[in-house]
């Protein structure tokens, strides 16, 4: 049989899950993943969190634990999460350890309601770095306009970052200069480079379902032709900036001092329109020094059927822009646009985890007064969320 996911690995791209929860860690399946599908890595974010809860049997002896502690629901949140990702730390430490720093990380995001406040996202992002305790561990920090100077200041700290919810360009710009700047004050604070890590994640899909709805209004021959193009073409244009940046004197200087580039990460890689490809986000993507982070149906539709042709980004450049001249000449507005996602992303996770706050408030209540299986006391409260986050 063809190692498809193998051969992708080899072509540059680490394979990340976008999923974790209590159930793939007792059944060992977090580890296989690791073991047989090149899995390298873990991404979360509260709508997973919220899935995860409220499915599985596995939370009900803590929850029941916290309840009779009495803590208060933002504690047990943070303590059902946390002990989660620790977990997963431990299980993808040989990763972690066979790349050297690179790979073997797992992500936790700060409460996305921090997203404007940046003194505020950095302690917890401090806070979150000590409760967990792990070295291959990676706090989600939005790429909002708070969130680009707390980059910078949780980078000086020597704790390593995944920027999330970054949409456009010149945003990838400002997530990559505070990364280098974070790198130069953790340097100056004495902390060793080699083990401090980053990635940018940049959105995908997501891109191409606002787009493709304005091209759809639009109407035209020529708007209907640039559907399910601008999402892979922001993509492409974003590798270009990271490659010029990360060749230049500037970074070098770091890297003589021990620092890892912050790769590129594609997320939301998952197809939203049913007549794309499922795999396109991963097909199209391939470069050397990028990961994909995917939920586990891509992960085995690309072991199934993806096909690695090389490098799929570093030639695409030019038709990349002409995408973009496209969209401007049929009258899309891609600031419009990049500053809607931006927005909507943002409130999505904040829905999402107010409903898991909330699924847990019930959880608890239920563990307490010890009524019913605490485990899916959330359950309708996650469905919702999992409607308004979608995957990361």
């Amino acid at each position: 049989m063809t190692d498809r996911l193998g051969e992708l690995s080899a072509a540059g791209v680490a394979v990340w899950l976008d999923d974790l929860s209590r159930t793939r860690l007792t059944s060992g399946g977090l580890d296989k993943l690791r073991r047989e599908k090149h899995v390298a890595g873990v991404t979360t974010n509260p709508t997973i969190f919220a899935k995860a809860l409220s499915d599985a049997d596995e939370y009900n002896w803590q929850l029941r634990d916290l309840a009779v502690r009495g803590v208060e629901v933002e504690e047990a949140v943070r303590m059902l999460t946390t002990y989660d990702v620790r977990w997963a730390c431990d299980v993808m430490r040989p990763s972690y350890e066979k790349s050297n720093g690179v790979d073997g990380r797992v992500s936790i995001e700060v409460d996305p309601r921090l997203a404007h406040e940046t003194e505020r996202t950095v302690a917890e992002a401090k806070a979150l770095w000590w409760l967990i305790d792990r070295p291959n561990l990676f706090i989600k920090i939005p790429a909002t306009e708070a969130g680009i100077p707390a980059i910078t200041a949780t980078l000086a700290e020597g704790i390593s970052v995944n920027v999330t919810l970054i949409f456009g360009l010149d945003r990838y710009s400002q997530v990559m200069e505070a990364f280098l700047a974070g790198l130069e004050q953790a340097k100056a604070n004495g902390h060793d480079l080699s083990k401090i890590g980053s990635v940018a994640s940049f959105f995908v899909s997501r891109v191409d379902t606002e787009v493709d709805k304005r091209l759809e209004k639009i109407g035209s021959d020529e708007a209907k032709a640039l559907r399910g193009k601008a999402a892979v073409a922001n993509a492409q244009l974003a590798y270009e900036r990271y490659a010029k940046v990360f060749s230049s004197d500037r970074w070098q200087a770091l890297a003589d001092a021990g620092a890892h580039p912050q790769r590129p990460l594609w997320a939301s890689t998952s197809t939203k329109n049913p007549d794309y490809r499922d795999v396109i986000y991963v097909e199209q993507l391939i470069a050397p020094g990028t990961v994909n982070t995917m939920p586990e149906s891509v992960i085995k539709a690309y072991a199934d059927h993806g096909e690695t042709r090389g490098d799929t980004v570093t030639g695409a450049y030019d038709a990349a822009r002409k995408v973009f001249t496209d969209l401007e000449a049929v009258g899309v507005d891609m600031a419009d646009v990049i500053a809607v996602l931006e927005r909507e992303g943002v409130e999505k996770f904040e829905a999402s985890w107010l409903e898991l706050l909330d699924g847990v408030r019930k959880s608890l209540e239920s563990a307490a007064h010890g009524a019913g299986t605490p485990g899916r006391a959330a359950q309708g409260n996650a469905q919702a969320a999992a409607q308004a986050g979608g995957n990361a």
